[in-house]
């Protein structure tokens, strides 16, 4: 196999010359895109709904307006859900911006498939850091609003992150991008939440086992079992598979 003419670029952080391929060299090497895994519920109605915007978006809205607009709507959400603790109707402006959200984050990535502008790397990274940062604000605001007790939304946001760190490796050695579980993605975990906003609007409090509990805290401590054990599960078989596939001589 030939090997690509690489130059590097040496940086000395105070720890001795570190080599970094140059911007030019990265893309001379490519980048392999993941197969993307979308069994979800929702999964074919949804493409055809975001095929159908994408062709009827004007001209001068690109991917990146459209990634900005979900990441403000999600950082607008965790201030709602905070103003949401001294009046309940701030959660219908959350269900708003859960949807608006959706619309940022889900047409991004199709419209520039539709106009063949994709930025595969650049996509990829920003849009997860952003969901790294979308997902601080919205456990923050629930924390913040009484409706879920802060611990609780600790044990989700490390659910959610450590579930991400997974997926994100194994897209990098595996070549899957798990956007779903089962019949379960993130479109079906926008549409549980905002149900649950308007539950929460009229009972906040339930009846559990003899107690009076937050209806929040139950759904979020299920939530964050749910996400350790996929991410538990997910550990297991990818190892698996990479020990089989890289099994030592």
């Amino acid at each position: 196999m030939a090997i690509p003419n690489v130059s590097f670029e040496y940086t000395d952080m105070g720890g001795g010359a570190v080599a970094q391929l140059s911007p030019g060299d990265r893309q001379r090497l490519g980048f392999k895109t993941a197969e993307r895994v979308q069994q979800a519920l929702t999964a074919k109605q949804e493409k055809r709904v975001l095929l159908w915007m994408a062709e009827r978006m004007p001209a001068g809205i690109n991917s990146d307006h459209l990634t900005a607009l979900g990441f403000a709507a999600q950082f607008l959400g965790g201030v709602s859900y905070a103003l949401a603790g001294t009046d309940p109707r701030w959660l219908i402006a959350t269900n708003c911006l859960i949807a608006v959200n959706w619309f940022g984050d889900s047409l991004d990535g199709t419209l520039a498939r539709v106009r063949n502008q994709q930025r595969p790397r650049y996509g990829f990274y920003v849009d997860h850091v952003i969901d790294t940062f979308g997902a601080a604000f919205l456990m923050g605001g629930l924390a913040l609003s009484g409706y879920l007790h802060w611990a609780v939304a600790a044990a989700m946001l490390v659910g959610f992150l450590m579930c991400s760190i997974e997926v994100y490796l194994a897209t990098y050695t595996v070549g899957k991008f798990q956007l779903s579980y089962g019949k379960f993605g993130p479109t079906e975990m926008r549409i549980a939440l905002a149900i649950g906003n308007l539950v929460l609007m009229y009972k906040p409090w339930v009846h559990f086992f003899g107690h009076y509990v937050r209806l929040f805290d139950i759904g979020g401590v299920v939530a964050a079992a749910v996400l350790l054990g996929i991410t538990v599960s997910s550990a297991i078989r990818h190892t698996r598979q990479l020990y089989r596939e890289e099994r030592l001589p």
